[in-house]
């Protein structure tokens, strides 16, 4: 699998062509689906370009990628800092999904922020996967502690900003990790930043799910500039056909 990642939390700011609205998401989703991609992952917005984990911003996402893309797995972030730092209203926000007719198939949930179980047994009841946000062996504890490992759709074992020669010995601990915890859960390595190509190529070499897209980086293997997402995803399908 190569999930693409289509905005993150970048702006217009940092690249021309970052989906923000519903409609533009849709639109990259379908590119990113007919350059490769078997999934997206998505930070909906509200009207001010915000990020938001409201019930109407993220069904309208959701709702405009399903009709473009009948059938790809759609994830979503929820990510604290949408609500401030407040599990609180984290759990409120979500929980209001119950309501609406377009929910997402997974949602990325962080180990390190406060609240994962609570928010992992909410969205279970909601029909929700949760994709568990592995960034640093601690959370690879704290996930293999709790009660919700082996019901995760997937593991995402996540590189975050690192330089490239922390980032492999790092996920290599990670991953050694979850092997021995004999976890059958689908795992999906990426990296973010300068680290992004070394650490899907290792994904790809491994054999495990990987993604790609502005979320993730700006430049091409080479490290030139892209047009947008539906690039990138066809730099890593090429990677794959040469890894198989």
């Amino acid at each position: 699998m190569i999930q693409a990642c289509l905005n993150g939390r970048r702006t217009t700011r940092d690249h021309s062509a970052v989906p923000l609205t519903a409609r533009q998401l849709a639109r990259d989703a379908a590119l990113a689906r007919a350059a490769g991609a078997s999934g997206v992952h998505l930070h909906p917005r509200d009207r001010h370009g915000r990020e938001s984990l409201d019930a109407a911003v993220v069904s309208e996402a959701v709702r405009a990628v399903r009709r473009a893309c009948p059938g790809l797995e759609v994830s979503v972030s929820t990510g604290l800092w949408m609500c401030e730092g407040d599990a609180s209203a984290r759990e409120a926000a979500v929980a209001r999904w119950a309501d609406t007719e377009h929910r997402p198939d997974v949602v990325s949930l962080n180990l390190d922020e406060p609240g994962f179980d609570r928010m992992a047994g909410a969205l279970g009841e909601l029909g929700v996967g949760v994709e568990a946000g592995v960034w640093s062996a601690a959370d690879a504890e704290r996930l293999l502690d709790g009660p919700h490992a082996a019901t995760c759709h997937r593991v995402l074992v996540e590189m975050i900003d690192l330089p490239t020669e922390r980032a492999l010995p790092e996920a290599d601990g990670i991953l050694d990790r979850l092997a021995r915890a004999r976890l059958d859960v689908p795992v999906l390595l990426h990296g973010e930043g300068e680290c992004t190509w070394p650490v899907l190529d290792h994904a790809l070499a491994l054999g495990l799910q990987t993604r790609i897209g502005l979320e993730d980086t700006l430049t091409d293997p080479e490290g030139q500039g892209v047009d947008g997402n539906a690039v990138l995803v066809r730099h890593a399908v090429t990677r794959r056909a040469r890894v198989h």
